[in-house]
């Protein structure tokens, strides 16, 4: 496939002069990590620093001088660490706003509703004012068997849920106050690998837990039911509104890439269906009464209500980070370094870009553009509906 028009780190190509919106590339001097986040008119991605990008050109509006290994942008402004300090800056000029020591090296950091919460390294979670960068309350002995990102504790709803103990607690965002805690086990018990959760429209928390798959009141901490598996999940559950007939319930794959429909009123198991194993962490994507899943190197999509595969679409290389889907299209990364577009509906291709690196990460759609981050080091903006645009080369 082409390649956008592309410069080195400064600024790709203008907009073209006819005011219509052109495919863009920006490379950087570092690696880029993570799944970039669009806000408005501006695209924010971590290379070592946060670098904002216009949306429509590409050119770079700034960067913070320092490193920022873990990012989230939320209520215009920039919340970021580069270890042992956390610092937001303002999300349209990335003046800085605020900094606070964290006494300890900070690998993740979410906000929700005015709250920004750590987990430092050796056990710590903090809880901050997103405004002022006060230290609402802290934690020792938390989540300390797997320091990750991905593993980290959960902010939603005016609720933190941290692993620690053996126990998984519900604390209240502003005051730590704990609000219930369930034994969900130590990492031994829970196969080795991290408690992943999902807290669901329905007021309900779905917890993955090694094999098993919980429901669990958010308001009350009561399990509503619970589900045993033959093999462990890597990944937090996917939840669907509405009823089974239609394809709501709780989606969840294992690692041997076993998908489960469960009913979210009971747990009961809908249906299973056997994909290829799989690494990735990246729940099951429920959208427009399908399933799409990553597992190994192939896109695979199945019909929420019964499980009947739709179609299969063959990578070259492994699919780790989760497909998007908007317009009628799903959008996803592969290790064999190319973002492909498919139509959602059939799984035809309709476009795919060849990168120089792998695509890892999550691809992010919005107002007609697909932005992906490739370990070429450049960021590319593509439309979702063509592509590059560019007519393809003659085949020899």
């Amino acid at each position: 496939a082409g390649v956008p028009p592309q410069q080195g780190p400064g600024g790709p190509e203008q907009a073209a002069a006819d005011g219509h919106w052109r495919p863009w590339r920006f490379r950087m001097s570092n690696d880029v990590w993570g799944t970039p986040v669009v806000v408005d008119d501006l695209l924010y991605v971590t290379s070592f620093e946060v670098h904002a990008l216009d949306v429509a050109t590409g050119r770079r509006q700034f960067k913070t001088r320092e490193v920022a290994w873990s990012m989230d942008v939320a209520d215009g402004r920039i919340h970021a660490s580069d270890g042992p300090t956390l610092y937001a800056l303002d999300a349209k000029n990335g003046t800085e706003l605020w900094r606070a020591p964290t006494d300890g090296w900070a690998y993740t950091l979410k906000t929700d509703h005015g709250t920004v919460v750590t987990a430092t390294r050796g056990g710590g979670v903090q809880a901050w004012e997103a405004a002022s960068g006060e230290r609402l309350w802290e934690l020792t002995g938390a989540q300390s068997d797997f320091e990750t990102p991905e593993a980290g504790p959960v902010i939603h709803g005016g609720v933190v849920y941290v692993w620690s103990d053996a126990r998984l607690r519900a604390l209240e965002a502003r005051t730590g106050v704990e609000r219930w805690s369930y034994p969900v086990g130590d990492a031994a018990s829970c196969g080795g690998v991290p408690v992943r959760l999902l807290p669901a429209p329905d007021g309900v928390v779905y917890i993955c837990a090694g094999t098993r798959v919980l429901a669990v009141d958010i308001a009350r901490g009561e399990v509503r039911w619970r589900f045993e598996a033959p093999a462990a999940f890597l990944a937090p559950p996917a939840f669907a509104p509405g009823p089974a007939i239609t394809g709501g319930g709780v989606y969840v794959a294992d690692y041997l890439g076993t998908v489960y429909a469960l009913d979210a009123a009971d747990g009961r198991d809908r249906w299973r269906i056997a994909t290829e194993a799989r690494q990735s962490t990246a729940p099951v994507l429920a959208a427009g009464g399908a399933l799409h899943v990553g597992s190994g190197s192939a896109l695979y999509t199945l019909d929420a209500v019964t499980g009947a595969p739709k179609w299969r679409f063959a990578a070259q290389g492994e699919v780790i980070g989760a497909p998007v889907v908007a317009d009628g299209r799903v959008h996803f990364g592969s290790a064999d370094h190319c973002l492909y577009t498919l139509d959602a509906g059939g799984g035809a291709l309709r476009w795919k870009l060849a990168t120089g690196g792998e695509i890892t990460g999550a691809p992010v759609a919005a107002n007609g553009v697909v932005y992906a981050c490739s370990k070429d080091r450049c960021v590319y903006a593509l439309d979702a509906l063509k592509g590059t645009g560019l007519a393809r080369p003659p085949q020899r």
